[in-house]
């Protein structure tokens, strides 16, 4: 399914491992091989009564494994047609080989790049309830309606629409580039691997794969 919802732009780093350290705490990949490049084509960004939507993104993988933070927030700000290097963001977010510290290391950024009041969102229980994943469905379906992703700090194991599962034990930022269903199910860019860019993902799991994490929205 990557390359039919994300026909890559890509940038990457060969060899990523799909454990890609997001967070604060060991880092659990290896160091990434040099960086070779591949192109082709974006998404299309599309409406279905508003049911469905889309957004058009320039992807690129994140260069190391600890770079999973920047590496979102410049997929979601290629929504917009920016091209924002990763090291510049890297600094401003205090991202460290032990990775990007939280959510709101984030929403700064994209408030500097976007002008835009986004705002970081917590989800503090080990598991997301209804309301929680209500607002996130919300939150998601609002941002991008006005042409934004959301970046989101998830952990742990999710199982998307085809049944493909990703893991993320030490942690890990992924971009919401577009939703299906009202928002019921959501798509993802994700930097960790360009081999599997982009894949959807219900609502349900998303939220519970935020859980003790948080996402920034607009």
């Amino acid at each position: 399914m990557a390359t039919t919802l994300l026909r890559k732009t890509v940038l990457t780093a060969a060899g990523i491992a799909a454990t890609a350290g997001g967070i604060a705490g060991p880092a659990i990949a290896a160091q990434a091989a040099p960086a070779e490049k591949a192109a082709s084509s974006v998404t299309t960004d599309r409406r279905h009564g508003g049911g469905e939507r889309e957004l058009n993104v320039r992807y690129e993988a994140q260069p190391n494994f600890y770079y999973c933070g920047p590496a979102a927030t410049r997929n979601a700000l290629s929504v917009l047609g920016k091209n924002i290097d990763v090291d510049a963001m890297a600094k401003e977010m205090g991202t460290t080989e032990a990775g990007t510290n939280s959510i709101n290391d984030i929403t700064p950024v994209l408030n500097k790049e976007t002008g835009k009041h986004y705002r970081s969102v917590e989800i503090r229980d080990s598991k997301a309830d209804d309301k929680q994943t209500e607002t996130l469905r919300a939150d998601i379906v609002r941002t991008v309606d006005d042409g934004r992703a959301v970046v989101a700090n998830i952990a742990g194991t999710a199982t998307d629409t085809d049944g493909v599962t990703h893991s993320f034990e030490g942690g890990h930022y992924i971009s919401v580039v577009g939703y299906r269903d009202g928002g019921k199910t959501v798509t993802i860019a994700d930097s960790a691997n360009p081999d599997t860019a982009a894949y959807r993902i219900s609502v349900d799991n998303l939220a519970d794969w935020i859980a003790t994490r948080g996402y920034t929205a607009s």
